[in-house]
């Protein structure tokens, strides 16, 4: 990372709450009386995922799962691998991802394989934040937060090379030179 690197704000942390709310509501909606399994994906969902549980109103289950795809790199490598497996059943339950980033489907369309061969009752996708422009196979998001430029984001869980997860807002990474 270049010394003349900057981050520019993309979405504010008043916008993320309110997407959050927005997104929390609909879930409630479609899941009230279900107690689902919410499934965050490490590392970059922990952030998201804990703000929205707790915005959740019912009985639910939390597990995560480490997927890699990118080596300490900005670019993905293609080649996902398991890191951490989940420990919870998934057959014949709902089972809602938590992802930070849908950007080129690979590591997300991974993992809803990998579960849906595990036989839950449903599974859905709950996605804050999506990168359309980058996309190498069809992701169909249930619930989503922003649709954002082709930028490298970082904050609000999302990192480069593990900075910059802390950072409340969303951000644009800006390398320069």
């Amino acid at each position: 990372m270049s010394a003349q690197s900057e981050v520019r704000t993309l979405y504010t942390r008043q916008e993320i709450a309110s997407t959050i709310n927005r997104l929390a509501y609909e879930i409630r909606r479609d899941y009230q009386n279900r107690h689902p399994l919410l499934v965050g994906i490490l590392k970059g969902s922990f952030v998201f995922m804990a703000d929205l549980v707790r915005m959740l109103d019912f009985p639910l289950e939390v597990e995560f799962i480490r997927l890699s795809s990118y080596h300490r790199s900005s670019q993905t490598t293609g080649n996902v691998r398991i890191v951490h497996d989940l420990s919870a059943t998934v057959k014949d339950r709902d089972v809602l991802v938590i992802e930070d980033i849908v950007d080129t489907g690979l590591t997300t369309g991974f993992l809803m394989e990998y579960l849906q061969k595990r036989k839950p009752a449903s599974l859905k996708l709950c996605a804050m934040t999506d990168k359309p422009a980058r996309r190498q196979m069809p992701i169909k998001i249930d619930y989503l937060g922003f649709t954002v430029p082709n930028k490298f984001i970082v904050g609000y869980g999302l990192d480069y090379d593990e900075k910059f997860r802390n950072l409340a807002d969303i951000c644009v990474l800006e390398v320069g030179g």
